[in-house]
């Protein structure tokens, strides 16, 4: 039997564009971004037309590189495909529900806002690993609240699970969220909205010594 594939404790997350266009234009994007260094994808689709193809093709090119696939929100569609994990939001299932559906060994991540609380309670109840964010202006959800950096130190003293930080990252303001306790970064547009998603995803990789 093949071990589960673990979350890793740094590194580049890369989430898909919710884009209802070029679905095609996307998975060789993911392949490419992977190549370049991605240590997690997470699939992020509102309206696919074929999730289960989509999932199923992304899984594929994770499992050629040994990173896990996590899924947005849809639980049912992280286990349709064997899928590692999945991702929570406030208003998806609990903790306990996924990892029953998922199975003990899955990956389960928790969205957590700007809220310190949260994040322990999530820990305490099982998660995988939390998520911090909106920290810069996003394209994908401009709505969202803005976090703190201050949220990030704390998380770094109170949090035993890696921490993620999202929301408007670039290469350039990435090492302010590293330095402050982000272990890895979810990017979308910082990735995916570059002529050459290898070469952004390597330019990320970079800034934890290539060592991600």
């Amino acid at each position: 039997m093949n071990k589960p594939i673990r979350f890793p404790k740094k590194g580049l997350y890369i989430i898909t564009r919710d884009d209802s266009m070029n679905r095609d234009s996307m998975l060789r994007g993911v392949d490419l971004a992977i190549r370049g260094g991605a240590a997690v994808v997470q699939y992020r689709a509102k309206h696919p037309a074929n999730a289960i193809g989509e999932a199923t093709k992304l899984l594929e090119y994770c499992r050629r590189a040994s990173i896990p696939l996590i899924i947005n929100d849809d639980v049912a569609l992280a286990n349709a495909v064997g899928a590692d994990g999945v991702h929570l939001g406030r208003d998806d299932v609990s903790i306990t529900s996924a990892r029953k559906r998922l199975g003990r060994d899955s990956i389960i991540g928790v969205s957590c806002y700007d809220d310190i609380n949260r994040a322990e309670q999530a820990v305490g109840m099982g998660a995988s690993y939390v998520a911090f964010g909106r920290f810069f202006p996003s394209v994908t959800k401009p709505e969202a609240p803005c976090a703190q950096l201050q949220t990030l130190k704390l998380a770094r003293e109170r949090i035993t699970v890696p921490v993620v930080a999202i929301g408007g990252i670039t290469v350039a303001n990435a090492p302010e969220l590293l330095a402050a306790g982000a272990n890895l970064l979810a990017v979308i547009e910082g990735v995916f909205g570059k002529d050459d998603p290898e070469s952004a995803s390597r330019e990320f990789r970079s800034l934890w010594g290539g060592d991600a």
